[in-house]
């Protein structure tokens, strides 16, 4: 597959004549809307076209089989599931709470739906486990309770390992966050008791890390994940190269490449390739300007809605060579906005750190929205490992 720019003065029709391609391909696989209307800047995902110029930097290395992982609620559209699971070799469904005595707390929303399909497309269900609080939030006092609390803890991973059998998930994804940096040793401990827990029964066991480039980085969300310790911990780690824009930051690219390399340079440096999986963004963000520190809220919207946007307020898309990422401005009822998405560019250049840099795969936050062109584009660089 190949990625075409548009260009000024652009059509379906002589892009798919040019390049000796269906219109129908084309519609398809970027999910364009009647009548089927372009804006310069925006990259189209061509079947089997020929050469456009474009740098195709994953063709500089052989095919690899990976792991891709996705996360989603018990609420995501059956027609959208069913679509991306083909190309996921596991579903982590998000998620599973706890109380301080170690009593498991199921989603608000049954899941059964989202395992039973999940299972019929041979993609494996992971439970993932969250230390939410009553406010919806990371509640970092949950997490020195269930870690330090060895009769608490032993009682969550009990009904940890009994909902994960019943259930028939095929393994266990701890994804906690603003632990506290003196939890930082117990909380790795916590990890590899879950593993040992499940390694028997042939359950996995991973965890998140945010997104590190040092071992003494300070901040809240860094000083309680010890790279070197839960790689070792756990059977594998999701990166969580993601958010560097986000909804009270500063407009930027949510997965900047340059900083999401550095990221991966580190892990390699305290964990094996073969257990690092790299987070994408299935998301971006909308900010409207100017921007002020603790007033501005970005809006959160897909990459397929992105491009629509783009095209309704005829604003061409940017693309910005240090971050490799998409972004356009718009005005509306006199307010300009920002807006930083995903396209298959920028996804082009993280399938090339996969690849080049050997990782076990990647992870998606989240697959609540349809990128179509996203998951023929994987499919194109990858054997998925099933």
């Amino acid at each position: 597959m190949q990625i075409y720019v548009v260009k000024a003065g652009d059509t379906i029709d002589e892009i798919a004549l040019r390049q000796d391609v269906p219109v129908e391909s084309i519609i398809y696989n970027n999910q364009l809307e009647y009548p089927y209307a372009l804006v310069v800047g925006q990259a189209l995902l061509l079947p089997g076209s020929a050469d456009t110029g474009q740098q195709d930097t994953v063709r500089e290395n052989p095919k690899r089989l990976v792991e891709v992982n996705g996360y989603a609620y018990p609420f995501i559209r059956t027609e959208i599931l069913e679509q991306t699971l083909p190309y996921l070799t596991e579903v982590s469904v998000f998620s599973y709470g706890f109380t301080e005595e170690g009593e498991l707390i199921e989603p608000e929303i049954s899941d059964a739906l989202l395992l039973e399909t999940a299972i019929n497309f041979q993609t494996a269900p992971i439970l993932t486990l969250t230390p939410f609080g009553a406010d919806g939030q990371f509640n970092n006092y949950l997490i020195h309770r269930i870690v330090t609390d060895p009769v608490a803890q032993n009682h969550l991973i009990e009904n940890l390992l009994n909902t994960v059998r019943q259930k028939q998930f095929e393994g266990v994804d701890i994804d906690f966050e603003y632990i506290l940096a003196e939890d930082r040793i117990a909380f790795a401990e916590f990890v590899a008791n879950v593993r040992n827990a499940m390694s028997p029964e042939g359950y996995s066991t991973s965890v998140a890390l945010a997104p590190k480039i040092s071992d003494d980085q300070p901040g809240l969300l860094y000083g309680g994940k010890d790279y070197a310790l839960l790689g070792e911990a756990a059977d594998k780690v999701l990166l969580m190269t993601y958010e560097w824009g986000y909804t009270y930051g500063p407009p930027m690219a949510v997965a900047p490449i340059h900083k999401v390399e550095e990221v991966v340079q580190y892990a390699l440096t305290r964990i094996p390739a073969e257990k690092i999986n790299m987070g994408i963004p299935n998301y971006g963000y909308d900010w409207p300007l100017p921007y002020e520190r603790g007033v501005t809220k970005a809006r959160t919207l897909g990459n397929v809605e992105a491009v629509r946007l783009a095209i309704d307020k005829q604003a061409e898309i940017m693309f910005d060579q240090t971050a490799m990422s998409p972004y356009f401005h718009y005005e509306e009822n006199g307010i300009l906005h920002e807006v930083w998405f995903e396209d298959v560019r920028s996804l082009q250049a993280k399938f090339g750190l996969v690849l080049n840099y050997r990782l076990r795969g990647m992870g998606y936050w989240q697959i609540m929205s349809l990128f179509r062109a996203n998951w023929l584009l994987l499919s194109d660089t990858f054997w998925i490992a099933k």
